[in-house]
């Protein structure tokens, strides 16, 4: 907060469910009381209510509150999340029917024990079935966790089409783990972002410490437990992307390309549909990607 010619002000970030931010600026008056208590009473991802006007300034839209206009935070019962976080895109009811048909299959005992206790269990099946699958690349709405996940198991499911001799079984544990982590990984409150364990630990770890101290729990056999371990460890396929493992045997080998093609696939969808609503031109750059995607 600081001074102005005519009182007080401060200035915010504010966003929606595009996650596309705008520039906020709330002129005060000379009661510095009452404008560092206003600004005190908005707190990090906080939702607010807004009257202002919008003007362009550096070339950018920018949202600007002059007393009496009003900026307040509003309680929990008094928005809908869904205008903040991207709405799911399929049902999620179907999906985890999918999920559930898929451990059916599975003929290995200890596989289907440790998928059962995992996924039949009420807490775990309400929070997989609402979390995204990501802050921002991809799959980044309610329920992209699970969509991620069956696409993964889905890609795995057609190798074996071509390859006769992978283990179905283990590419159903790993492609309905690979992920888990990210449950503890990612927070959603009126945004998406990283939790402390997600900042310091990351979701790699995080999965295998999970299935582990289940695995454990189960007495499951070691080579087993070491294989299905790797095939989390080793999901992102190279040290530079976070795996600290190289995949070293067929299955995860299916895997990590299985991810692939479903973050990747979803990540340049996504950027094409909203560069679409931004430009007219036939290509926009993608700055994570450092090249122009087409748009047509």
């Amino acid at each position: 907060m600081s001074s102005y010619a005519k009182g007080f002000f401060f200035q915010l970030i504010l966003s929606d469910s595009s996650g596309k931010t705008l520039d906020y600026r709330y002129w005060g008056s000379q009661d510095e009381k009452k404008v560092r208590e206003l600004y005190n009473s908005i707190k990090a991802d906080s939702v607010v209510h807004v009257q202002g006007k919008v003007s362009l300034y550096n070339n950018k839209l920018q949202l600007a509150t002059n007393e009496p206009f009003i900026i307040e935070p509003l309680k929990e019962d008094e928005y809908d999340k869904a205008d903040f976080i991207k709405p799911a895109r399929k049902d999620i009811d179907d999906l985890y029917s999918e999920l559930k048909s898929a451990i059916d299959d599975v003929k290995n005992q200890d596989i289907k024990r440790l998928l059962e206790g995992i996924f039949n269990e009420p807490a775990m099946e309400a929070k997989f079935k609402s979390h995204p699958g990501a802050i921002e690349i991809h799959h980044n709405w309610i329920g992209g966790l699970l969509e991620h996940t069956l696409e993964v198991l889905k890609y795995s499911m057609l190798s074996l089409k071509l390859f006769t001799g992978l283990e179905k079984d283990l590419l159903i544990a790993g492609a309905l783990l690979h992920d888990i982590g990210k449950l503890d990984e990612l927070e959603v409150t009126s945004r998406i972002k990283g939790s402390d364990s997600g900042q310091l630990i990351g979701h790699i770890v995080l999965s295998s410490i999970f299935v582990s101290n289940k695995m454990d729990k189960l007495g499951i056999d070691k080579e087993l437990k070491n294989k299905l371990l790797h095939i989390i460890v080793s999901h992102h396929g190279k040290t530079e992307y976070g795996s600290p493992k190289q995949p070293m045997f067929p299955e995860a080998v299916v895997i990590y390309y299985a991810d692939e093609m479903s973050s990747k696939i979803a990540e340049i969808t996504e950027f094409v549909k909203d560069s679409i609503e931004d430009t007219e031109d036939d290509f926009m750059f993608h700055w994570r990607k450092q090249h122009n995607i087409y748009l047509k």
